[in-house]
């Protein structure tokens, strides 16, 4: 039981980064391949101003949210915008954003430096809470709540208000959406600043649970973030949500009863034959071909 709510919290932090992944592909069709980059600069970004500013964590985590957006704005301005128009908007738009986050992580190093950061030792309240037979710390309480909260959050925002119906809008038919009055520069700009603010919380929330912040950080959940949104059903932020619980609880049993060596090993069989079962993912709809 305790192994399993361990693996809630971790996973709670893969299915954050996963649904900003692909609220982007989901929405616009597109793979931005510079947020791996945006959740390690915001983890950064988290750090510096807990260390300098000595701010709590709550207000660092509003501030990293608005970084993160503007962020997005950017990388939409400049990596994508300006592609839109080309036959092969996809792939230009693949590239690009691999080159915007190369810049991003050179400039992390300019900045910061190569060296690993870490937060403060009192940046959350080193304190355990049992209940119900398992013990949950404050942080993992923290991770579990924060990464909760958005997620309803952005739910709500895409089901029941006017931006969330122009996204679906543009989701369906970007054509038929512009031709109706939605401006579909605007839902673009916004899509990409509330994908990008939610995987910059998701790299503090990451940064706060292995006490460590590098600029590699980001390459090595891009792949499990990429697998989850596969397994979960391309676009599809239910299965983006189960996804990442499911990669996380794996990779907690994985270390408690085989070893930490093979928990990407026994993580990714898992969702591997999810896949070889349900090859369109949990939530994913199939496609009828047409001839």
């Amino acid at each position: 039981m305790q192994q399993l709510l361990n693996g809630l919290f971790l996973g709670s932090i893969y299915a954050l980064f996963a649904i900003g992944f692909t609220l982007v592909f989901g929405i616009l069709d597109r793979l931005n391949l510079a947020h791996p980059a945006a959740f390690a600069a915001s983890a950064f970004v988290g750090i510096w101003l807990t260390d300098t500013f000595d701010l709590p964590i709550a207000l660092v985590l509003v501030i990293v949210f608005a970084f993160g957006a503007v962020l997005g704005l950017l990388i939409e301005r400049l990596a994508f915008r300006p592609l839109k128009d080309r036959p092969d908007a996809h792939f230009a738009g693949l590239i690009s954003s691999i080159a915007m986050g190369g810049m991003t992580i050179a400039l992390l190093q300019a900045v910061f430096g190569p060296n690993t950061r870490r937060f403060p030792p009192d940046t959350v309240p080193d304190e355990s809470i049992p209940f119900a037979g398992v013990t949950a710390s404050t942080l993992q309480l923290v991770i579990l709540g924060v990464s909760l909260g958005l997620m309803i959050a952005l739910t709500v925002l895409v089901g029941r208000t006017a931006l969330g119906r122009s996204m679906r809008a543009v989701a369906e038919n970007p054509t038929a959406a512009r031709v109706l009055g939605v401006n579909v520069d605007r839902v673009t700009a916004m899509t990409f600043a509330i994908s990008t603010a939610l995987g910059a919380v998701a790299g503090v929330l990451f940064a706060l649970n292995v006490n460590s912040a590098q600029l590699g950080m980001g390459g090595a959940i891009e792949l499990k973030g990429l697998a989850v949104i596969i397994v979960g059903g391309m676009g599809s932020l239910p299965g983006a949500l189960i996804g990442g619980l499911i990669l996380g609880i794996a990779e907690v049993f994985a270390i408690q009863y085989i070893g930490s060596s093979w928990r990407d090993l026994i993580a990714f069989a898992l969702l591997f034959v999810i896949l070889l079962l349900r090859p369109q993912g949990l939530f994913g709809k199939r496609r009828i071909r047409e001839v």
